[in-house]
């Protein structure tokens, strides 16, 4: 059986504002992860950390294609994930994040389906509020305790 699993968002700016969030890291560490040891860019493999969570994970991006698609493989397990994005108009762009090869089955299957889903609809929420009011609202960093 083939899980993917797929998590969206209309967000109101230019896509090549959004695309550029999404590989820049200084902008994506406003509303995703803490820290990156650099740009996505097709062949490269990065780190990308969570400090409050003490997360590291390798990002090896396969693919980038301008303002249509980012390709990754990371995590643990380790799974595929494509951000794509499509020009709905001058100010509007489509968010689709769909998560696949998933080397799991049954109840770890269903736990890693749940966490993903939430995670990547926390991201592209995040993602909103920050490329749209200008706000680093901290969804992911105050996803989980410890609130201190």
């Amino acid at each position: 059986m083939s899980i993917a699993i797929e998590s969206q968002m209309l967000i109101r700016k230019s896509i090549n504002i959004v695309f550029n969030a999404f590989v820049d890291p200084v902008i994506a560490s406003q509303f995703w992860f803490s820290s990156s040891t650099g740009h996505l860019e097709k062949g490269k493999t990065v780190k990308w950390t969570w400090e409050k969570y003490k997360g590291v994970t390798d990002v090896h991006v396969l693919d980038i294609k301008e303002h249509e698609l980012i390709r990754i493989e990371w995590g643990e397990p380790q799974t595929k994930v494509d951000f794509q994005f499509e020009k709905i108009s001058a100010m509007e762009t489509y968010v689709v994040i769909k998560n696949y090869d998933i080397p799991l089955e049954g109840e770890a299957l269903i736990n890693f389906v749940i966490d993903s889903t939430g995670g990547f609809t926390t991201v592209l929420d995040a993602a909103k509020i920050h490329l749209e009011h200008d706000i680093q609202p901290n969804l992911v960093q105050d996803k989980f305790p410890p609130f201190k």
